[in-house]
């Protein structure tokens, strides 16, 4: 077997070999040691051989590519062997059928290990994939508009490769106006996910009915009571849950914002004539949800100011406890205060990469933020 008959059947398998997508880096290596090391072996002095190397054909190949293209390589990587061991006439000697015999097994256990590999990666995929489509339906995209409201958010899980934690957001329409909710669940990551879906499917279930909004967020309270209560027995630490929430209800034909907060951060209100953010602070804050047991379970509402142009940024805390290398709280209405011109969109950009270089790495919290503008969103500044 000569060096030209090991190149034509590196040409023969070029067209399987590349139906395989793979790094250039893992198809021209491999190819280029299987044929230049048998033809520089024929030119060699006969004490020095470079057959053994042929193995880092196989070895580079098993590192990017599936079983079948490391085993054509290995296939070929011992053909370029017998082809070297035949033009030297040492083909029967004993270190080249050792060397054969080595690259034979090698060329197996790396056919069997990528085979491993990808069965592997394609149950991952599986899972993951799985994962995600259950995650987006717990934590649906929200619309772009919802009646006279533009609407942004903007997520960060605290666990990796998640989209859903311990913070969650939602918005509903009902036949006159456009209902928000903003929440933060006790603790954070997939650990939580129970419980968002039982806020995010109780306030989907009754958001868009035409009923009061302090009747609403007493089912909501009801609702995660009841969710608790039945995970009590599973789970020892659901009695110590609970959710704080804010929940808003924007009028279509009225410039203004009803508002419940139950121990939730206060909202941001960047006002468009006036260029100033303000914290909508409630003189009468109700307990987080499932906690409501410790009061009346009464709610009152309060009412704010929201004219054509304005803003609400809401929020979790996630946001502003957030860190930087002194230990510094993030300072996000001062922050805002630079940015009032931004649209909804950009603007929760622009806070998440500030956020990233504030901490100077990532972040280790759950963070949520959604933005509402009343009237149409304006050019990103």
């Amino acid at each position: 077997m000569s060096v030209a008959t090991t190149t034509t059947s590196v040409t023969r398998v070029l067209k399987v070999w590349s139906r395989a997508a793979l790094h250039p880096l893992f198809l021209v290596v491999p190819l280029a040691l299987i044929v230049s090391i048998p033809a520089a072996d024929a030119f060699l002095p006969p004490d020095i051989h470079l057959a053994h190397l042929l193995v880092v054909a196989t070895a580079v190949t098993a590192m990017g590519a599936g079983p079948r293209p490391t085993a054509l390589i290995g296939g070929l990587a011992i053909l370029a062997l017998i082809a070297a061991g035949a033009e030297r006439r040492t083909l029967g000697t004993e270190s080249v059928l050792v060397e054969l015999a080595s690259l034979t097994v090698l060329s197996a256990l790396l056919f069997a290990f990528t085979h491993l590999r990808d069965r592997h990666q394609r149950e991952l995929s599986r899972a993951r994939t799985v994962s995600d489509t259950a995650q987006r339906v717990v934590m649906r995209p929200l619309p772009r508009r919802a009646g006279p409201v533009s609407l942004a958010a903007e997520y960060h899980s605290a666990e990796a490769d998640t989209y859903i934690g311990g913070d969650l957001y939602a918005a509903a329409r009902t036949s006159d106006s456009t209902r928000l909710i903003m929440g933060d669940v006790r603790g954070k990551g997939l650990a939580s996910i129970s419980d968002t879906a039982i806020v995010l499917g109780a306030f989907r279930a009754a958001a868009h009915r035409r009923i009061p909004l302090t009747e609403l967020v007493a089912y909501l309270e009801d609702a995660v009571r009841w969710g608790l209560a039945e995970l009590s027995e599973c789970e020892p630490d659901a009695a110590e849950r609970f959710v704080t929430a804010v929940v808003l209800d924007i009028p279509d034909d009225e410039p203004v914002v009803h508002m419940i907060s139950c121990g939730h951060p206060p909202p941001l209100l960047l006002g468009r004539a006036t260029g100033t953010v303000t914290a909508l602070q409630v003189s009468e804050p109700a307990p987080p949800l499932g906690l409501g047991a410790m009061s009346d379970d009464t709610y009152t509402a309060a009412t704010f100011p929201f004219h054509e142009g304005d803003r609400i940024l809401l929020y979790t805390d996630g946001v502003t406890e957030t860190r930087d290398g002194a230990g510094t709280f993030y300072p996000l209405a001062d922050r805002l205060a630079r940015w009032v011109d931004h649209a909804p969109g950009p603007l929760l950009k622009q806070i998440t990469a500030d956020l990233r270089a504030y901490v100077g790495g990532l972040l280790d919290d759950d963070m949520a933020m959604m933005i509402a503008q009343r009237g149409q969103a304006p050019a990103a500044a």
